[in-house]
């Protein structure tokens, strides 16, 4: 009220307040060109896409304000091109789909909004279901964060079920809090001591010849192998040659397997049994099945190119480096077993 308690009459009252409040020809002019400026260079940031368009439609109804005409069509084409790099694909399916001139913004919207309630559906779900954490080194220094809650707040808990233990190679636990810190033994005499015992139950009256009859021999593992496959009879030794199953080869031909049984393996000094084992006469190579594997309760992680199996108890058991041709082998030794003959 004191600013206009000289002013004569109401147009003079109105003239005084739109000089102070509206400003001049050349003010409006000026703030028009920032707000332009503004408007070319707004992109979306971190955020969800209803701020995205607040924030954008804000700027665009100040610039009406000023005296700028702007179309739909304008609007529309500058935040497709201006959206974060996680929507691009969902751009390109909406300029495909759609006329970009006829489109509005509350329909540019609300496409937008639908893809990016998926696109956290599907984030969820991935990180439900990622086995490593890649944003963490292993967490093996003291007052890192991640490995002992770290200095940020409202962190996950970290998910430990694919962390390997460097001491004692199992997982679920880092080194330092490995329970067998201090346990001198031998790992891989463990194993085979337990593997022996586990033997005396399965195979009595059995005996194996190591030193005679034991080759080393290539396994290849294989995603794509529904079943473990050999080719060769006397690798086995408790073969059931009463199955008969038709297995499909990648080039559609088909091979009969006549038998099933289990193999006896060593590898890298540990031995191991694999059950479940199809024989196959006419098969070139021997396959060790990925799927067949997990299916058994063993964990199988990829790690660069390296393929590692991890035994719940006993850690880890097998690993293979991936070779030149892309191929991942594993050099066993064949322990192979002769039955004694029982008298009642």
């Amino acid at each position: 009220m004191e600013t206009i308690l000289n002013k004569d009459s109401a147009k003079s009252i109105w003239d005084s307040m739109k000089q102070k409040y509206q400003g001049s020809t050349k003010v409006k002019r000026a703030q028009l060109q920032a707000l332009r400026r503004e408007f070319e260079l707004l992109g979306m940031k971190e955020e969800s896409v209803d701020e995205y368009f607040s924030r954008t439609l804000s700027i665009v109804n100040k610039m009406k304000m000023h005296g700028e005409r702007m179309k739909q069509v304008t609007i529309v084409e500058k935040i497709l091109r201006s959206m974060a790099t996680r929507f691009n694909y969902v751009v390109c399916s909406i300029e495909e789909s759609n006329d970009v001139t006829t489109l509005s913004v509350d329909e540019l919207q609300s496409s937008l909004m639908v893809h990016e309630q998926r696109m956290k559906g599907q984030k969820e779900e991935e990180q439900a279901l990622k086995v490593t954490n890649t944003s963490n080194d292993g967490g093996r220094g003291r007052g890192r964060g991640g490995a002992r809650g770290g200095r940020g707040r409202g962190r996950q808990p970290l998910n430990k079920e694919a962390i390997e233990c460097y001491h004692c190679h199992k997982l679920g636990h880092y080194r330092y809090e490995c329970p067998n810190w201090e346990d001198k033994a031998n790992f891989a005499e463990y194993e085979e001591e337990e593997e022996e015992e586990e033997e005396e139950e399965l195979l009595l009256m059995a005996r194996t010849h190591e030193e005679e009859n034991s080759v080393k021999k290539v396994w290849f593992l294989d995603s794509g192998c529904s079943n473990h496959m050999c080719g060769h009879k006397d690798w086995f030794f408790d073969l059931n040659e009463q199955i008969r199953v038709t297995v499909k080869l990648g080039n559609d031909s088909r091979l009969i397997t006549t038998g099933k049984g289990s193999v006896k393996l060593e590898i890298d000094g540990i031995v191991q049994i694999i059950s479940d084992v199809y024989y196959i006469p006419d098969l070139k190579s021997n396959l060790l099945s990925i799927g067949q594997l997990q299916e058994k309760g063993l964990t199988v992680i990829s790690k660069g190119n390296i393929w590692k199996v991890y035994h719940n108890e006993r850690g880890l058991i097998l690993q293979s480096k991936m070779s030149s041709n892309r191929m991942f082998a594993v050099m066993a030794k064949i322990l192979t077993v002769s039955c004694f003959k029982a008298s009642t």
